[in-house]
Protein backbone atom coordinates (compact mmCIF):
# COMPACT_ATOMS: atom_id res chain seq x y z
CA UNK A 1 0.00 0.00 0.00
CA UNK A 2 1.46 3.09 -1.00
CA UNK A 3 1.92 5.68 1.51
CA UNK A 4 -0.93 8.49 0.63
CA UNK A 5 -3.29 5.29 0.41
CA UNK A 6 -2.41 4.70 3.77
CA UNK A 7 -2.87 8.24 4.79
CA UNK A 8 -6.19 8.79 2.86
CA UNK A 9 -7.43 5.29 4.85
CA UNK A 10 -6.50 7.11 7.83
CA UNK A 11 -8.15 10.08 6.79
CA UNK A 12 -11.30 8.78 6.93
CA UNK A 13 -10.70 5.93 9.74
CA UNK A 14 -13.04 8.55 11.83
CA UNK A 15 -15.65 10.20 9.81
CA UNK A 16 -16.73 11.01 6.03
CA UNK A 17 -14.63 13.74 4.85
CA UNK A 18 -14.91 15.57 0.97
CA UNK A 19 -11.84 15.72 -1.14
CA UNK A 20 -10.27 18.85 -0.01
CA UNK A 21 -10.99 17.56 3.87
CA UNK A 22 -9.04 14.23 2.79
CA UNK A 23 -6.32 16.71 1.46
CA UNK A 24 -6.07 18.15 4.63
CA UNK A 25 -6.46 16.14 6.72
CA UNK A 26 -4.09 13.94 5.16
CA UNK A 27 -1.26 17.35 5.36
CA UNK A 28 -2.05 17.14 9.15
CA UNK A 29 -1.89 13.46 9.61
CA UNK A 30 1.70 13.68 7.88
CA UNK A 31 2.66 16.93 9.86
CA UNK A 32 2.84 18.95 6.23
CA UNK A 33 5.42 16.07 4.74
CA UNK A 34 2.74 14.75 2.16
CA UNK A 35 0.54 17.22 0.71
CA UNK A 36 -2.08 15.75 -1.90
CA UNK A 37 -2.68 17.75 -5.22
CA UNK A 38 -6.38 17.27 -6.48
CA UNK A 39 -5.74 15.31 -9.12
CA UNK A 40 -3.20 12.79 -7.28
CA UNK A 41 -5.92 12.43 -4.50
CA UNK A 42 -8.97 11.75 -7.19
CA UNK A 43 -6.20 9.18 -8.29
CA UNK A 44 -5.55 7.40 -4.78
CA UNK A 45 -9.69 7.23 -3.77
CA UNK A 46 -10.36 6.20 -7.45
CA UNK A 47 -7.82 3.35 -6.48
CA UNK A 48 -9.30 2.83 -2.97
CA UNK A 49 -12.76 2.63 -4.61
CA UNK A 50 -11.62 -0.12 -6.48
CA UNK A 51 -10.44 -1.88 -4.04
CA UNK A 52 -13.99 -1.51 -2.61
CA UNK A 53 -12.09 0.20 0.27
CA UNK A 54 -13.79 3.61 0.31
CA UNK A 55 -17.27 4.67 -1.29
CA UNK A 56 -19.32 7.81 -1.67
CA UNK A 57 -20.91 8.56 1.60
CA UNK A 58 -22.97 11.54 0.56
CA UNK A 59 -23.28 14.84 -1.66
CA UNK A 60 -23.84 17.97 -0.85
CA UNK A 61 -23.79 21.81 -2.29
CA UNK A 62 -21.93 24.30 -0.70
CA UNK A 63 -21.50 27.76 -2.36
CA UNK A 64 -22.27 26.63 -5.49
CA UNK A 65 -19.69 23.28 -5.87
CA UNK A 66 -20.13 19.77 -5.47
CA UNK A 67 -18.99 18.22 -2.41
CA UNK A 68 -18.81 14.18 -2.65
CA UNK A 69 -17.75 12.56 0.90
CA UNK A 70 -16.35 9.77 1.23
CA UNK A 71 -16.44 6.75 3.86
CA UNK A 72 -14.33 4.35 4.88
CA UNK A 73 -15.56 0.62 4.28
CA UNK A 74 -15.33 -2.77 6.34
CA UNK A 75 -12.90 -3.77 3.93
CA UNK A 76 -10.60 -0.47 4.15
CA UNK A 77 -10.52 -0.88 8.07
CA UNK A 78 -9.04 -4.13 8.02
CA UNK A 79 -6.68 -3.29 5.01
CA UNK A 80 -5.84 -0.40 7.14
CA UNK A 81 -5.13 -1.80 10.07
CA UNK A 82 -3.20 -4.99 8.56
CA UNK A 83 -1.40 -1.89 7.00
CA UNK A 84 -0.69 -0.52 10.22
CA UNK A 85 0.43 -3.51 12.11
CA UNK A 86 2.86 -3.74 8.87
CA UNK A 87 4.07 -0.70 9.19
CA UNK A 88 4.38 -1.15 12.96
CA UNK A 89 6.37 -4.18 13.27
CA UNK A 90 9.10 -2.65 10.42
CA UNK A 91 9.51 -0.04 12.87
CA UNK A 92 10.08 -2.35 15.52
CA UNK A 93 12.61 -4.26 14.24
CA UNK A 94 14.53 -1.41 12.64
CA UNK A 95 14.80 0.57 16.34
CA UNK A 96 15.79 -3.28 17.78
CA UNK A 97 18.57 -3.26 15.10
CA UNK A 98 19.62 0.39 15.67
CA UNK A 99 19.47 -0.58 19.57
CA UNK A 100 22.55 -3.43 18.90
CA UNK A 101 24.44 -1.47 16.51
CA UNK A 102 24.88 1.03 19.44
CA UNK A 103 25.24 -1.95 22.07
CA UNK A 104 27.95 -3.33 19.68
CA UNK A 105 29.65 0.22 19.43
CA UNK A 106 28.96 0.68 15.44
CA UNK A 107 27.00 4.16 16.11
Amino acid sequence: MTEPAFLVLTALADEPRHGYGIAQEVERLSSGRVQLKIGTLYGVLDRLAADAFVEPDHEEVRQGRLRRYYRLTDEGAQALEKEAVRLAGNARRAVERLRLRRAEGLA
